[in-house]
């Protein structure tokens, strides 16, 4: 392909990703050196025929002049990153020199918004990715062993959590867990304990959003498993049947290296989806129990006083997390390419 015909190819799609992606990381990246202007407040004096009394008022004109002349508020530099909403430098580095051991520093830390929603959101990331991976490729491998008439109908009941909308489908699963709906009420019954409640502990509230997240995102890797399996060659499985090889070595000899750059790609893309957690937090009203760094975000955007600085700083935080959490599996499919290349 000559290169004009590659430039007027690739145009309009590199316009969008400047337009949709780059453009709006580096407003994120702009915002999160900037905070919100303080109001000009002036002294004024009040006399009467008792005695002057000064009063404390805010200058809205000025405070307004300021506001349209720096639009974008005060430059306070990374200050934003460091504070303890956020990264939290001066909290950590005393309860560094404080500890006692690396237990009790990890849990003074814990306590600060940023490492409890970091704590929460590493931990569903990498436990719920590869349980997702795993139960969507079983499902597959079950799936194209049926006979071909049942073949359909399973397949429409595993996609059924991809149409549900996440937001619903975490509200039905967090009516189910109540302890009156059919979830709770099995669980005391099973534990003999009346009382027992998936809400009121958070180990079992974690438990519970990454169960969600499983079942949630499977199907997804059902689907492209299920691609990559009628695209297996025959041959190879018919020859490793005929030298004697059992199910499992099948799968594992035959099956699993021919899909391996599709596992790539959706670990790839549920390490994204995973680190951005943010719906089952909000359908099972679990705010005392997890948080997320996009629940951060959405929690200073919320309300009469929106931290627009605050949540550009966690936002750029977040895609640098993202960046960081990707990158093994973009060398390992890089050095894949170059291989075969």
């Amino acid at each position: 392909m000559r290169h004009s015909t590659f430039f007027w190819f690739f145009l309009p799609t590199g316009l969008a990703m400047l337009l949709f992606i780059a453009f709006p990381i580096i407003s994120v990246v702009q915002q999160s050196m900037f905070t919100p202007h303080e109001a000009v407040i002036e002294v004024v004096e009040n006399c009467g025929p008792f005695g002057c009394t000064q009063e404390t008022t805010v200058n809205q004109e000025a405070t307004a002049e300021l506001r349209a002349e720096k639009p974008l508020g005060r430059f306070v530099g990374l200050s934003i990153y460091t504070d303890r909403a956020h990264l939290a430098t001066a909290e950590v580095g005393e309860a560094w020199r404080a500890r006692d051991s690396i237990g009790g520093f990890f849990k003074d830390i814990g306590n600060l918004p940023f490492y409890r929603a970091m704590g929460f959101t590493l931990t569903y990331t990498f436990v719920a990715t590869p349980l997702l991976i795993i139960l969507g490729f079983c499902i597959a491998i079950a799936v194209n062993s049926l006979h071909q008439r049942l073949k359909g109908l399973v397949i429409f009941f595993s996609l059924l959590p991809m149409i549900v909308t996440p937001l619903i489908g975490s509200l039905i699963l967090f009516w189910m867990i109540d302890s009156r709906g059919v979830l709770g009420n099995f669980l005391q019954w099973m534990a003999d304990d009346p009382d027992l409640s998936l809400k009121a502990s958070t180990s079992l509230t974690w438990i519970m959003l990454i169960v969600y997240g499983v079942w949630s995102s499977a199907p997804f890797a059902f689907v492209v498993f299920y691609a990559g399996l009628q695209t297996l060659p025959q041959d190879t499985l018919e020859s490793s049947r005929i030298d004697g090889a059992t199910r499992w070595q099948q799968i594992r000899y035959v099956v699993i290296p021919h899909i391996l750059p599709l596992l790539n790609f959706v670990a790839l893309i549920q390490l994204m989806d995973n680190f951005r957690v943010f719906e089952p937090i909000i359908g099972f009203n679990a705010e005392a129990h997890a948080t997320s760094l996009s629940w951060i975000i959405f929690n200073d955007l919320s309300g009469e006083t929106q931290l627009l600085s605050s949540a550009s700083t966690t936002s750029v935080l977040t895609i640098i997390g993202v960046s960081i959490l990707l990158s093994p599996v973009l060398v390992s499919t890089w050095r894949e390419f170059n291989s075969k290349a």
